[in-house]
């Protein structure tokens, strides 16, 4: 009998505890992507990217990302968008955000993260989503060679889309490389919860 009691008392434990990690995790910023392919919906996650996550949110408030495209697709590698319209005119973005790479988090397949430049604090409104572990782009060390792409947040749906997306036969346009034949816009982006 004692034994029995002992493990109800565990698995009641066990229970509450995942209960409370799943509201947790449920907490965390969520942002819909609606594409001209379909949507994505991407969870943030704001306790290893604070930084991050508050820039990629400002954009996404602004209106900033309605009407750009995904001006870089490389199949096997990752789709990327957030700082062009369809004509390819660049939009003017706020400062650059300081590089947060070394937070554990890892550039998995279906995971989003910050674009930059060769300079590691130099991301501004881009983003991309890994379509392959990209491990490569993880941070290594606090240098220019090595600091990595900061991961922010994943795709908790809409992965079909990301396929799609990947799929897109591309071309080169405007001096830019793998753009899309037809331009696939991001049609709005929403806070779904913040």
């Amino acid at each position: 009998m004692k034994h029995l009691f002992k493990i109800i008392v565990i698995l009641t434990i066990l229970i509450i505890s995942g209960f409370h990690q799943g509201r947790a995790e449920s907490e965390n910023p969520r942002v819909r992507l609606e594409t001209r392919l379909g949507h994505i919906l991407l969870e943030l996650d704001s306790k290893a990217a604070p930084a991050t996550v508050s820039n990629f949110l400002f954009y996404v408030r602004s209106g900033f990302y309605d009407d750009t495209i995904f001006h870089r697709v490389i199949p096997r590698f990752m789709i990327q968008g957030g700082g062009f319209d369809a004509t390819l005119a660049k939009r003017d973005t706020d400062h650059p955000i300081l590089n947060e790479a070394d937070n554990g988090l890892k550039n998995l397949r279906g995971t989003i993260a910050m674009a930059r430049t060769t300079a590691p604090h130099s991301a501004t409104s881009q983003f991309f989503i890994n379509t392959v572990d990209n491990d490569y782009l993880n941070f290594k060390a606090k240098n220019r060679r090595e600091w990595g792409y900061c991961v922010f947040g994943r795709v908790i749906d809409g992965m079909d889309t990301v396929n799609a997306i990947e799929g897109v036969p591309t071309t080169s346009k405007g001096g830019l490389p793998n753009v899309p034949s037809t331009p696939v816009t991001i049609n709005k982006a929403v806070i779904i919860q913040e």
